[in-house]
């Protein structure tokens, strides 16, 4: 399955993201595609431990059922739309290039540091992550919102 400690698979995403254009239209939802890398670079500090998010009420109920059904070799993809932690949703203006920036030099830091500096705490609505289960959702995650601009 695809994930961010993979090296071939982590070259692809790399080259997605090296590819992604600031006037890209968008093919659901609100965020421009310098918010959307600002976005994915938020989660995957999430999941490197660098910040920490609260539980959300909904999680405790569905997050293991859903963890359950996206981690499957042929799970269908994440939603357009789906909900996100509040912490995670950009409404500012941000710069292409410099999210870009942060999001390579994050990505790397994930796939570099290996399951040793994934997060202990628990994702907000997935609750309790092994370092594979982190690497396969972070991926996910990455890709749903690269196809979001066409990449």
């Amino acid at each position: 399955m695809s994930n961010l400690f993979n090296a071939a698979d982590y070259e692809k995403i790399i080259k997605r993201i090296e590819s992604v254009q600031a006037a890209a239209p968008r093919k659901w939802g609100t965020m421009s595609s310098a918010q959307m890398l600002a976005h994915v670079s938020g989660s995957l500090h999430m999941a490197l431990g660098k910040q920490k998010f609260q539980r959300v009420f909904l999680g405790y109920i569905l997050g293991g059922i859903v963890k359950k059904n996206l981690l499957k070799e042929n799970a269908s993809v994440i939603r357009k739309n789906s909900p996100t932690a509040p912490a995670l949703i950009i409404s500012d203006v941000r710069d292409l290039t410099k999210e870009k920036a942060k999001l390579l030099q994050i990505v790397s830091e994930f796939h570099s540091g290996g399951p040793s500096k994934c997060s202990k705490y628990p994702h907000p609505f997935f609750g309790t992550l092994t370092p594979d289960e982190w690497s396969i959702l972070m991926y996910k995650h990455l890709d749903h919102h690269l196809r979001q601009f066409g990449v």
